[in-house]
């Protein structure tokens, strides 16, 4: 069964390569070249028929140094449940790739095969039986720009990161020191592309932009402009006061980046103090007050279950509250010789 899988597999990227080809003979004045990703998933499939296949302990592989996908998010969830329902109906089906640890001795680290590996982890801890299931993996001696390599690979068999996830895991490229050309074959893409992707994590900060996540529909032209209103430092600070709030962190990855968006569009590097939203909560927190400033007003809201009832209390007794303000003020002035 694992024999015959591996096989359908080499056989449709065989076949993608000789569509390929068919299409350069076919049509010479479109210059068609056979891609790049069909032929490095080709080769990584040619070099794991050549490998064994052989059982290893879960706990004793660690997750990959370099993060292609971000797992923060209710999609990536989904897709784990999904995965962990198949591998407890069907097993496991395709073996991930493993080099031994570079400083852990008897122990290996992932070079793909995260969602796999987590999925048999969580199995296992469901089961209250850490050692139920083994999982099956290749082992091959890699350094560390060949791991990141063979992830790049086994990316483009998936086909399924997002334009942030395309450009965090670019950057990861450059920095075990492939140059923007060498990238270009690894991920398919054009020198432009990757220029792009450049542009971006230049100006904001990995905190941020792991913090938002994979932002699935949000692409090319809306990081773009992100970057360009992250220009002024003061705005990423002031982002990152926006990313602690209730607010932000209760949202999806959509939302969060139109959070942050409309936060750095809106507001100024002259507002940026008065443009954080502090939350006030009462003891029983059954009432919770979100300050929202802009440059010359304020505005207030309320929610949770006495958030209705409060608000109203408090419009009926503005001239109470306004009297009790201008007390405040007098009693200030006369403190500070004003």
């Amino acid at each position: 069964m694992k024999k015959s899988i591996l096989k359908q597999m080499a056989a449709a990227a065989t076949r993608l390569n000789e569509e390929a080809d068919i299409g350069t003979v076919g049509n010479p004045l479109t210059g068609r070249r056979q891609s790049p990703v069909i032929s490095n998933v080709s080769r990584a499939l040619t070099n794991l028929s050549e490998d064994s296949i052989v059982t290893l302990d879960p706990n004793k592989i660690e997750r990959s140094p370099f993060t292609d996908r971000f797992e923060n998010d209710d999609q990536a969830n989904d897709e784990l449940e999904t995965l962990k329902i198949s591998i407890a109906s069907e097993g496991q089906k395709i073996p991930v790739l493993v080099r031994p640890h570079p400083t852990k001795s008897g122990q290996y680290q992932l070079a793909y095969g995260y969602r796999r590996l987590a999925a048999i982890k969580a199995l296992n801890t469901e089961n209250e039986a850490p050692d139920a299931l083994k999982i099956k993996a290749y082992i091959r001696d890699l350094t560390d720009r060949q791991l990141i390599e063979e992830q790049s690979v086994e990316n483009g068999l998936r086909q399924g990161l997002t334009w942030i996830e395309q450009a965090m895991w670019c950057l990861q490229l450059k920095n075990v020191g492939l140059t923007q050309r060498a990238i270009c074959p690894i991920l398919g893409l054009s020198e432009a592309a990757i220029s792009h992707f450049g542009k971006v994590t230049a100006v904001i900060p990995d905190d941020i932009i792991y913090k938002i996540g994979r932002a699935k529909s949000v692409g090319r032209p809306k990081w773009t402009s992100l970057a360009e209103l992250l220009q002024d430092s003061r705005k990423t600070d002031s982002i990152r006061q926006v990313i602690k709030t209730p607010q932000f962190l209760m949202a999806d990855s959509q939302t969060r980046f139109s959070i942050v968006f409309e936060h750095a569009k809106e507001h100024g590097a002259e507002n940026i103090q008065a443009a954080v939203n502090p939350i006030w909560n009462p003891v029983g927190k059954s009432v919770s007050v979100v300050a929202k400033a802009k440059t010359n007003t304020m505005s207030l809201e309320f929610s949770d279950a006495n958030g209705k009832d409060f608000a109203t209390w408090i419009n009926t007794n503005l001239d109470k509250l306004y009297g009790s303000y201008e007390a405040y003020i007098v009693s200030e002035n006369k403190q500070t010789g004003d």
